[in-house]
């Protein structure tokens, strides 16, 4: 048997990681500026990290949901205390997709409704229903088709209006920064008033936080720039360091009812302690203030360069955007000058770091960028 070919690789294979560095067979060192789609949030290989899975692999690993574990109790309480959500409560499972295609579903079993409005651009998984609100065509199989969702211009709020006035929406999703879409901020405005048009139809506001929250942006989650409170919440990527963790984050006016939701790996002790100790560290380490200084002396310093159309983002979440294709500058930038970075489309760079990236490798990331731009 061989692998299905689903994904073009690059030919370099890590075998050893450490902070914002990745080291591959041949003992090259990469600076890490993408941090493997936006998952490693606290570093690769932190000692306490590393530490409390190699403890909790020597108790436990795993145990079905049929049975107490507290360790998602303590996930919970870190997580709500920490992003200011205590009054919420957590269902735990494994990927973004799962997350949004969960809350979703809690939402239509909530209002009893079935249409879903997304924005243009928008790219929320690519399971059944997350990728049917997905706005990527080419994702999409004819299984996958018959979902009553409606794509919506991003930032439009006339539009938004308009439709969810029909009283028949039951859920509109939006990203808390468009990451595939281009590293796209929803206006603050926009997001107040999404908000209060959803509150006022009935109709329940889903955050997609998968690649902006978790102190990537700079705030625990991108939405909270706009002083909102959505009604779901979901979470992934960065919560569990590389660990399978997913979260959704759900308002305190949904009931549960024993049967709507479930999973059989989600919340395992594993994947718990993972989560624990990225909150930890996050907390221990005040990565969200380090976030703040890093990404503000970053996207300061990218703004200088006249060879970059337009430069995106908060935090260490920045897109740079050119006016021409950037495929042979990302070659050189990653086999050249040893950094990983991501694109999305055929002008954007995508900067998703460790949110430990130090100033020190920040500056050291602007010159290799300036030797492939320049």
């Amino acid at each position: 048997m061989k692998l299905f070919d689903v994904y073009p690789l690059w030919d370099i294979e890590p075998v050893r990681v450490e902070g914002c560095k990745v080291y591959d067979e041949n003992g090259t060192e990469y600076l890490d500026l993408y941090g493997g789609h936006a998952v490693i949030s606290v570093g690769h290989s932190h000692p306490y990290y590393v530490r409390k899975l190699t403890e909790q692999l020597n108790r436990i690993a795993f145990y079905s949901n049929s049975v107490v574990n507290n360790l998602q109790k303590e996930v919970a309480e870190k997580l709500g205390k920490l992003s200011g959500y205590e009054d919420y409560s957590l269902f735990l499972i494994n990927s973004g997709a799962e997350a949004n295609e969960n809350a979703l579903k809690l939402a239509s079993f909530h209002n009893g409704r079935k249409r879903v409005v997304a924005f243009r651009k928008a790219f929320h998984g690519r399971t059944s229903v997350a990728v049917g609100v997905t706005d990527i065509p080419a994702y999409k199989a004819p299984v996958n088709g018959g979902q009553d969702v409606i794509f919506l211009p991003f930032n439009d709020l006339t539009a938004v209006e308009e439709t969810l006035n029909k009283r028949d929406v039951s859920s509109v999703i939006i990203e808390g920064i468009q990451g595939v879409g281009g590293i796209r901020v929803p206006d603050t405005e926009f997001l107040q008033g999404l908000s209060r048009i959803c509150k006022d139809t009935g109709t329940v506001l889903v955050l997609d936080e998968i690649q902006s929250g978790y102190g990537r942006s700079g705030k625990f989650f991108a939405h909270q720039y706009a002083g909102i409170r959505p009604d779901i919440i979901t979470v992934a990527k960065g919560m569990g360091n590389g660990f399978p963790i997913a979260g959704v984050m759900i308002g305190p006016e949904f009931k549960p009812v024993h049967g709507q939701l479930g999973t059989t790996f989600g919340g395992n002790h594993l994947a718990c302690t993972a989560a624990i100790a990225v909150l930890d560290i996050m907390k221990e380490e005040n990565l969200i203030d380090h976030v703040n200084r890093v990404g503000n002396y970053l996207i300061g310093e990218l703004g200088k360069f006249p060879q970059i159309k337009e430069v995106r983002g908060h935090g260490l979440m920045i897109g740079l955007e050119f006016e021409q294709p950037i495929k042979e500058m990302r070659s050189k930038l990653l086999f050249e000058e040893k950094v990983f970075t991501g694109v999305t489309g055929a002008h954007v760079f995508r900067l998703l770091p460790p949110l430990c990236l130090s100033m020190q490798e920040a500056e050291e990331f602007l010159k290799r960028f300036k030797n492939i731009v320049s």
